[in-house]
């Protein structure tokens, strides 16, 4: 399970940015009217991006509990790209938490699927019936000017398909978008016969 600790903050989200992009407000006073309707636009065109492509738009925080590793020296995480791993905790069953040092684990960035690995032989396991805590911050940058021009780009022509409510359930993401996601999506493979 994982959840976000931290949400983008509004001053972050490229309000008037998107206002241009709908060519609003051409002729009159700019008296910000739309900017909460705008807001809320942006917000699920990032949700429904980083949902699609399995990364963090704005840097933020998040925790991600585990009942055990993927294998006892590594465990992939679920999102890209990591910034740092801010923590790591076991937890018992009764609820003590038990912070793991540093030198226990290493954070192995990659563009899709970063790792967080032992640094010895083996990651910390939970005593039974424990769960597992990794806290750690994501996100390709704090403000928009630091998120990739094409996922930028798909962001704005997704919110503007929100804006005027042309989005289809049935028909997914609009072609465009798709194709500048494409390149950061991660790639699955399979084996012979899977």
């Amino acid at each position: 399970m994982m959840v976000e600790l931290t949400a983008v903050p509004g001053a972050a989200l490229p309000v008037a940015a998107l206002a241009e992009h709908l060519r609003l407000a051409r002729g009159f006073s700019d008296d910000g009217s739309q900017d909460a309707t705008l807001e809320r636009c942006l917000r699920a065109a990032c949700a429904a991006i980083e949902a699609r492509i399995g990364k963090a738009l704005f840097e933020r925080r998040f925790a991600l509990t585990l009942l055990a590793w993927q294998s006892a020296d590594e465990h992939v995480l679920p999102l890209a790209p990591i910034r740092r791993i801010d923590v790591v905790r076991l937890i018992t069953r009764a609820g003590t938490e038990l912070v793991v040092e540093d030198a226990g684990y290493l954070l192995q960035p990659d563009r899709h699927r970063p790792v967080l690995k032992a640094a010895g032989v083996r990651l910390p396991v939970p005593a039974q019936g424990g769960s597992i805590e990794v806290e750690f911050t994501a996100g390709y940058a704090s403000d928009w000017g630091g998120i990739p021009a094409d996922l930028q780009q798909a962001v704005m022509m997704l919110a503007a398909e929100y804006w005027g409510q042309e989005a289809d359930a049935e028909r997914g993401v609009p072609f465009a978008v798709a194709v500048l996601l494409e390149p950061h999506r991660p790639l699955r493979l399979r084996g012979m016969g899977q």
